[in-house]
C-alpha cells in the first residue's frame, strides 16, 4: 500500500480516474459504488429513483450517484464499516446509540465526502464551460481537505490526538417507524438524518464546539423520545449555529511510518470575540421555516414574537450566547 498522503484538493483531482477516497493507494481495479449504499435504499423502502438536486441544479437519482473506488478499499474496509452500520440501523435507536462515534463519523463522512466529490464534478464543468479557472474558496478547500484526511482512518491508521473532530448527537424519536430522510450543508458539513426511531445531527469540523454550545437543550431531552417536529427544531438550531461558527480549525497533520497523527490546534487562537457570531431570531426563523416545511409553518407565524421564536417544547430553548 502506498501510504503517502492523498491530497485531492491540492490539483482538483476528481476525475473518476483513481479511488476517491484513497486515491492510488492501492493498485487493484477501480469500481464505481453508490453513494446511497443498496441496504439503506432496501431498509428505507426507496427505489432509487428518487431524485435530489445538486448544487449545479442538476436533478439526479439516488441510483446515479456514485463514486470511483478501489476493489480493496471497498471490499476490505468501506463494506464491513456498511454492514455494522446497517446492523445497527436495523436494531433502531438502541443500535445507533451503541456505535461507537468514529464508525459514525467514518459513515457520516464518506457519504458527505461522496456528495462533495459530485459537486466538485460538477462545480468544475461549469467552469469549464464559461472559461474561467477554477475560483473555490481557500477556506472551504482546507476544511474539506482536512475531512478527507480524517476519513483515511476507514483505511488506515488514524490517531486523533487528544481531541475529537466532530459534534455528533443521537436522540430517540416517538413515532417507531419514521419515514427514512436526510439534508446536509456542505459548506458547514453539517447533516441531519431520521429514520424509525432515531435522529442524527453530526457537524463534522467543530471540534465538538456546537455541541456543547447547544449542551443546555441537549440536557433537557437526555432520555426522552422527541416529535419529529422537536427533531427538525433541534436540527435547525445546529444546522443555524454552524453557520455562526466563525473559526476554521486549524490541524497539525503528521504522517509518520504509515500512520496519520492528528492533532488540533487551539480554535481561540490569537482571535478575542467569541466563536460563534450572534444569533438572530429572524435569521434562525428562516432556517426553522425550511426544516417545517412538512407542517407547513410560515416565518410570520414562526417569529410572531421576535423575542420567542415558535417552538415545540414547552419551555423556549435559548441558545447559549457564547
Amino acid at each position: 500500500m502506498n501510504t503517502a498522503l492523498y491530497k485531492p484538493f491540492k490539483n482538483f483531482d476528481f476525475k473518476n480516474d483513481k479511488c476517491f477516497l484513497s486515491g492510488d493507494a492501492f493498485p487493484s481495479p477501480l469500481v464505481t459504488v453508490n453513494v446511497l449504499p443498496d441496504w439503506l435504499l432496501s431498509m428505507a423502502n426507496l427505489t432509487g429513483n428518487e431524485q435530489i438536486q445538486l448544487l449545479d441544479e442538476t436533478i439526479r437519482t439516488y441510483k446515479s450517484l456514485v463514486v470511483p473506488c478501489n476493489t480493496t478499499v471497498f471490499d476490505q474496509f468501506i463494506s464491513p464499516l456498511e454492514d455494522k452500520i446497517a446492523l445497527a440501523f436495523g436494531k433502531g435507536f438502541e443500535g445507533v446509540s451503541a456505535l461507537p462515534e468514529l464508525d459514525l463519523f467514518n459513515w457520516i463522512g464518506k457519504l458527505m465526502y461522496s456528495f462533495l466529490y459530485i459537486e466538485m464534478q460538477g462545480a468544475i464543468r461549469l467552469q469549464q464551460l464559461s472559461g474561467d479557472g477554477m475560483n473555490m474558496s481557500q477556506g472551504l478547500m482546507h476544511k474539506f481537505g482536512n475531512l478527507h484526511t480524517m476519513l483515511q482512518s476507514i483505511y488506515r491508521d488514524v490517531v486523533l490526538e487528544d481531541f475529537t473532530p466532530w459534534s455528533i448527537i443521537i436522540v430517540p424519536l416517538e413515532k417507531a417507524e419514521t419515514a427514512f430522510s436526510f439534508r446536509d450543508e456542505i459548506n458547514t458539513l453539517t447533516f441531519s438524518l431520521k429514520f424509525k426511531d432515531f435522529g442524527i445531527i453530526a457537524c463534522l469540523q467543530d471540534n465538538g464546539t456546537n455541541k456543547r454550545y447547544h449542551q443546555e437543550i441537549l440536557n433537557s431531552i437526555e432520555k426522552k423520545a422527541v416529535s419529529e417536529q422537536q427533531f427538525e427544531e433541534i436540527a435547525a438550531r445546529f444546522f443555524y449555529s454552524a453557520y455562526l461558527f466563525n473559526r476554521l480549525p486549524e490541524y497539525n497533520i503528521m504522517p509518520v511510518e504509515g500512520v496519520i497523527y492528528i492533532d488540533a490546534m487551539p480554535l481561540k487562537g490569537t482571535q478575542n470575540k467569541a466563536l460563534f457570531d450572534v444569533w438572530t431570531n429572524k435569521t434562525y426563523g428562516q432556517v426553522l421555516e425550511n426544516f417545517w416545511k412538512p407542517w407547513g409553518h410560515t416565518l410570520f407565524e414562526i417569529i410572531k414574537d421576535p423575542t420567542a421564536p415558535m417552538s415545540y417544547f414547552e419551555e423556549p430553548l435559548l441558545p447559549a450566547y457564547s
